[in-house]
């Protein structure tokens, strides 16, 4: 019998193999250590076809934080629960969030440590994901503000820096989940789950939300609370 010739791999899938390793070898090496040989290695294929499919290692970086921007925005997305009580989509979002980031951490990594320390166009591709999170979670809270009867005001001065505030916030958290250890029964390391990492953020953001939308105001004389209008969160 003659010799039986393998199926040629895809190009598509040879491709995903390739960021897959560049993913992998970027968030252990760093953008500047990580060479096109190791990623070669890595995907299972020689350099000069890494250098055909995607030109350069500049190249191979910026489809990687793209690819793992999308990635990262689908997740969250895809997991708040359409129609549901605004703090249900905030938490559903959170739990998509955070289970994403403890599911790819070496994304996460490439996206919230190497990416942005490398200046353009990788700290761009970074914003502009970051911007789109932003605009999402501004829709939402402005709808909740809306539905809590909030003056005009706080939707159009301040949901926006409230979101910023939010993502900024569940960023750091998502590392710190990622990288704390807390000793289990079993004795052994284990990272807190997306679940209580989505509580944590929820306990520290939401009751200060609520409060907002029911018209509180913080002032360097105190707490004031507005009387506000049937149905506003108090």
């Amino acid at each position: 019998m003659g010799a039986v010739k393998s199926k040629r791999v895809p190009r598509a899938v040879r491709e995903q193999q390739m960021l897959d390793a560049a993913v992998l070898t970027f968030a252990r090496r760093g953008y500047r250590a990580a060479s096109m040989d190791e990623i070669a290695e890595v995907a299972g294929v020689s350099k000069p076809l890494v250098y055909l499919y995607l030109n350069s290692k500049e190249d191979l970086f910026s489809a990687v934080i793209r690819r793992e921007s999308a990635a990262l925005v689908a997740a969250l997305t895809a997991a708040v629960e359409p129609g549901a009580a605004a703090d249900r989509q905030l938490w559903s979002g959170l739990k998509g969030f955070f289970s994403h980031t403890a599911e790819h951490p070496d994304g996460w990594a490439v996206l919230h440590q190497q990416a942005r320390t490398h200046g353009e166009p990788f700290a761009r591709e970074v914003a502009a994901m970051r911007a789109e999170i932003v605009e999402f979670v501004t829709d939402l809270i402005g709808a909740a503000a809306k539905e809590a009867g909030c003056a005009g005001e706080l939707a159009e001065r301040e949901v926006a820096g409230v979101a910023h505030a939010l993502i900024g916030a569940a960023e750091s958290l998502a590392e710190w989940a990622n990288a704390r250890t807390d000793e289990g029964a079993s004795g052994e390391w284990e990272h807190p789950s997306a679940k209580d990492t989505a509580a944590t953020m929820m306990n520290f953001a939401w009751a200060g939300l609520a409060r907002l939308m029911g018209g509180a105001r913080w002032t360097p004389g105190g707490l004031v609370d507005r009387v506000g209008p049937p149905g506003a969160v108090g």
